[in-house]
């Protein structure tokens, strides 16, 4: 069967634990698997926490692994990536991307974030006269980003026709959601026929086993206790000062729950600070991936919690990998969010009000001590996940994208599961 090649340009990949790294790095490695000729440029592993760690590295450097040729090339990291800081940040790994060899590549796939790299790699794409058709993956919406969390003027209306040209001029744009099609081709102007939905996928495998005792007691978790987990990325649009609230009121009326907050990023030190007298609430570093597993699974709430205003500009990446668990999750998030939307239609929990503490408490004791409840939640999850979010039907649905746009390039893929995925 004809292979082709494809090239991936975006800011995030594995060994990067969280966020969007697990799902391009797991579908490059499933399309090399495939017999796809594939590469990646990248950065150099800096999310959650923003940093390099101890060393500075290299300007540049190519590896492979798992058949994936990686090219990592350095970019301007600023310890805070707001504003300016955050767009050099983008603009810096999206020239040097640009300048970069893509392979003769015959479909290009931008990932988004970053939207300013992404940028700058189209105007790459689109200067050369044989181009290659391009696709731009949206993992999250950056102008309704900046519209929900009250940042408007100027400012947005700049990253709104960014990102509109962004899609606009690609040849196909893939959204892990129906909201996010309808918002695109209502709010950006992109053509409905020229976007895809393709969800995102469980990247976490359920362990053979978890000694949820042992585990619980190495993490210093009381047998008694409902442990309330969130895991991934501390920042702004998470909200987590409810949680700190939350631990904090527990603390008043003498709970027997625990809030842990497992993960880096911007956040982190203020909450920390900010909840520094607070016995309930546990902040944990980024665990290996069997560490991690482990401990998501032996908590007993997993908890997605957004800030006031946040309804449809993410998917939370988190709950992929909470539906594996076969727990029960708890939403802290605005009534009609997208987030609200996934649970309750996964029938994989309850939700509350965004920045209600009280409801935040309230809510997780029950769970806690619900075991029913929480056994018919963790099942729906688990069949949710199962009939939605398998790694394979991603695979299939790129595959069959990819075909589309070079017919003969990507003969594994079967043409009837093009057309189908070109009409979804």
């Amino acid at each position: 069967m004809q292979q082709g090649s494809l090239v991936f340009v975006g800011l995030n990949y594995p060994p990067e634990p969280t966020g969007i790294a697990p799902y391009t790095g797991g579908l490059a490695s499933s399309l090399a698997a495939a017999g796809v000729q594939t590469s990646v440029l990248t950065a150099f592993p800096h999310y959650p926490d923003w940093s390099f760690g101890p060393e500075a590295p290299p300007s540049r450097r190519s590896s492979v692994h798992d058949d994936v040729h990686v090219t990592r090339l350095r970019h301007v990291l600023p310890a805070r990536p707001v504003g300016v800081l955050r767009l050099l940040s983008e603009l810096t790994f999206g020239f040097r991307a640009a300048f970069a060899s893509w392979r003769n590549a015959d479909v290009v796939v931008l990932v988004s974030p970053a939207l300013f790299s992404s940028a700058v790699a189209m105007v790459r794409s689109r200067l050369r006269r044989r181009s290659a058709p391009v696709v731009t993956w949206v993992q999250d919406l950056y102008s309704l980003g900046l519209e929900e969390t009250g940042q408007g003027g100027f400012a947005t209306k700049v990253v709104r026709r960014a990102e509109s040209w962004l899609l606009r001029n690609s040849d196909a744009v893939v959204v892990i959601h129906d909201r996010f099609k309808d918002h695109v081709v209502r709010e950006l102007g992109v053509r409905h026929d020229q976007v895809v939905v393709i969800r995102n996928w469980s990247h976490v495998s359920a362990p053979e086993q978890v000694d949820r005792q042992a585990v619980r007691a190495r993490l210093g978790w009381q047998p008694d206790e409902t442990v309330v987990l969130h895991a991934g990325n501390i920042g702004v649009k998470q909200g987590l000062e409810n949680v700190v609230e939350a631990a904090r009121l527990a603390d008043e009326r003498q709970e027997r729950i625990r809030f842990v907050l497992l993960g880096g990023g911007n956040q982190r030190q203020r909450l920390q600070a900010l909840g520094a007298d607070v016995e309930r609430l546990v902040f944990l570093d980024s665990l290996p991936d069997e560490e991690f597993v482990a401990a998501m699974n032996s908590a007993d709430v997993l908890l997605v919690n957004e800030a006031p205003g946040i309804s449809g500009m993410a998917v939370p990446s988190k709950l992929t990998s909470y539906f594996s668990t076969g727990l029960p999750v708890l939403a802290s998030t605005e009534p009609g969010s997208v987030t609200e939307y996934e649970v309750l239609t996964a029938g994989a929990g309850r939700a509350v009000p965004a920045g209600d503490p009280s409801a935040l408490l309230d809510e997780a004791l029950l769970l806690g001590a619900d075991e029913a409840a929480a056994r018919e939640f963790g099942k729906s999850a688990l069949s949710f996940l199962e009939q939605h979010l398998t790694p394979n039907a991603a695979l299939m649905k790129f595959g069959s994208l990819f075909a589309s746009l070079r017919p003969g390039r990507f003969d594994a893929f079967h043409p009837k599961t093009t057309q189908q995925t070109r009409t979804d």
